[in-house]
């Protein structure tokens, strides 16, 4: 396409964008008139996809990180003739598949977008499939605001891709100078934003973006970089051939006031049609032999840490699967995911301390196929919590794995503790939470996360745990298990983790003292086992929950809300950590949290002498 016909199809794009948000009544066109000649370059003369097999392995991806800018990239899908001009009208309308910020609803799109900051953080995980496991030569072409290079996120992405010298990957930073509320810390200082990303390493191009010439030459020059990552870094303004919003404040996030003379200064509606470059064929992905894993088998009565389960059991499941790989807060030895490094090298990625780019790689990776595991402490994985939400909204299937949870941890302290982690994973929409007691247990769910979808979360243990089931044992998702079961159950404990242990042993006191209980674990926090629940409450009419965890969130909720039906409420007592804790051992940790065998045998007996009063 000539130079000419680029700017018309920005020009299109322009359009477009102003006419989808008028028709919605809101959305960001200026936003995307700043981006219109970088985008109309790139869908013509630089990325390569096929729109008609979307997943086809050697496409180029583009990740729109500005995702408030959608009317450009739906302008874009109608330019390359997979949407028509009846369905870009439908934007932000209920039933349309044009959200105001981009979803996988649509199946160019490969990740949900809009919370800032995200865009090049997932793009490193996709560039990182393409280099190290696809070894196919798709670029990554991820578009981005100049706001959100104020993101720590970025900063972890950028310093990542450098490390790992990914030459597949292009950021093209759209510097129109404004942000939301007024202007943008650097402003059109290109020669900023430069340095920083020059002294991590990376190529950089400044470019003005609205010289199509030469953003097209600054997209060749980056794709051809050899050894590390590119930016094209191109000023812009924003609102773009409107005078009456261009570069101006206050005109973020609303339609145009007039659109109908916006549009006539733009030049009127066209009706340009890109062919998009064809993606080069690609080589089949190896796979595993698909066997079963041959899981980790540990004997009843011994003692094993459910985290050292986690890393042979992933070591076992990556041997049997070509498509799992691992990734690493820099806490291999304490997580066990150092099991599996040792086994599958090519397939482990090293995130160091960084939990967002931790959570994003993993995120990318998906994308792509590929199975990832992504572990470090529970209490950081708080940190990436917003990328977690947004996996969500990107329909990701990805699995998550938080170790040294709860008080049990012992002398390290609060920072290190996980406490409030089931609750962070459990208000995640479609997730599923999982929090195994001993090291049978733990190995089967490990394997069975691989096959859910959505986000999956497995909460492991620091300390050894006696080993309460045979390695036959099967844990249904949403299920669990009755450890102790009587006709003359007086109350019900439910616990998950080290509490099960704990409330094993205050069975056992209980029992001593003429009082039988039904022990439940819990081990599926998320889905929770209703029936199970309501068997227990219905049989015994008391239920104590008992946790290594905050009592916001947790089990505690869980099993209350299995009683949200309108089913009669059991008496409910709920044990947590309701405290600061300090520095102590590990049992004294419980006993001090009010969640030992100790605390939970007085718990039970204040509860039943509470109902026969």
């Amino acid at each position: 396409m000539r130079y000419e016909e680029l700017s018309e199809l920005a020009q299109q794009l322009r359009v477009d964008s102003v006419r989808a948000a008028d028709a919605a009544g809101s959305g960001h066109p200026t936003s995307s008139m700043s981006a219109a000649d970088l985008a109309a370059v790139l869908l013509a003369h630089h990325l390569r996809y096929d729109f008609d097999a979307p997943d086809h392995p050697a496409n180029d991806r583009l990740i729109l990180s500005k995702g408030h800018a959608s009317p450009l990239l739906y302008s874009l899908y109608k330019a390359a003739g997979v949407i028509d001009d009846e369905e870009l009208l439908t934007f932000r309308r209920p039933g349309s598949r044009l959200e105001g910020h981009p979803t996988p609803m649509l199946p160019w799109v490969d990740v949900a977008t809009g919370s800032l900051g995200q865009g090049l953080p997932i793009g490193v995980g996709t560039a990182l499939a393409g280099k190290r496991l696809d070894r196919i030569p798709y670029r990554v072409w991820v578009l981005s605001g100049d706001s959100e290079m104020a993101e720590g996120s970025v900063w972890e992405a950028v310093e990542h891709a450098a490390y790992e010298q990914l030459d597949n990957l292009t950021l093209v930073i759209d510097v129109n100078r404004l942000g939301q509320r007024g202007p943008t810390r650097l402003g059109h200082d290109l020669g900023a934003y430069a340095r920083r990303l020059q002294a991590f390493g990376w190529h950089t191009v400044e470019v003005d973006g609205h010289d199509v010439e030469a953003v097209d030459k600054a997209f060749t020059e980056a794709a051809e970089v050899q050894g590390r990552p590119s930016a094209v870094i191109a000023a812009t303004r924003k609102g773009r051939g409107v005078a009456s919003v261009e570069d101006l404040e206050g005109k973020h996030g609303k339609p145009l006031p007039d659109a109908d003379a916006a549009i006539a200064e733009l030049g009127g509606p066209r009706f340009v049609r890109v062919e998009v470059h064809a993606p080069p064929s690609a080589p089949a992905r190896p796979q595993g032999d698909g066997a079963r894993p041959e899981l980790p088998r540990y004997e009843l009565g011994t003692e094993e840490a459910t985290r050292t389960a986690f890393g042979k059991a992933l070591a076992a499941l990556g041997s049997a699967r070509g498509d799992v790989v691992a990734l690493d807060g820099e806490v291999s030895d304490s997580t066990r995911s150092a099991y599996f490094e040792e086994m599958h090298p090519d397939r482990f990625f090293e995130c160091y301390i960084a939990e967002q780019q931790l959570v994003a790689a993993a995120v990318g990776l998906q994308t792509r196929g590929w199975v990832p595991y992504a572990s470090t402490f529970a209490a950081f994985l708080t940190r990436a919590h917003d990328f977690v939400r947004m996996a969500a909204v990107s329909r990701a299937g990805i699995n998550l794995v938080g170790s040294h949870a709860g008080v049990a941890i012992g002398p390290d302290g609060p920072s290190q503790m996980g406490l409030e982690d089931l609750a962070m994973f459990r208000a995640v929409p479609g997730s599923t939470v999982l929090h195994p007691c001993d090291a049978n247990q733990t190995s089967k769910l490990v394997a069975a996360m691989a096959d859910l979808e959505g986000v999956r979360y497995l909460r492991t243990i620091r300390g050894e745990t006696p080993v309460v089931y045979g390695p036959d044992e099967d844990f249904p998702i949403g299920g669990s298990k009755v450890l102790r079961r009587g006709e003359d159950d007086r109350a019900t404990i439910v616990a998950a983790g080290t509490t099960v242990h704990e409330a094993l042993r205050a069975a056992d006191v209980l029992a001593s003292d003429g009082i039988r209980v039904r022990v439940i674990d819990l081990y599926s926090v998320k889905p929770v086992d209703t029936e199970t629940l309501h068997d227990a409450a219905d049989a015994t009419g008391c239920i104590v929950t008992v946790e290594d965890h905050r009592g916001e969130g947790g089990i505690g909720d869980a099993v209350a809300e299995a009683f949200a039906d309108g089913r009669p409420v059991p008496r409910l007592t709920r044990l947590a950590v309701s405290h600061m804790p300090a520095s102590a051992a590990p049992e004294e940790q419980l006993h001090t949290a009010g969640i030992d065998a100790e605390s939970i045998a007085a718990a039970v007996k204040l509860l039943v002498e509470r109902v026969v009063g």
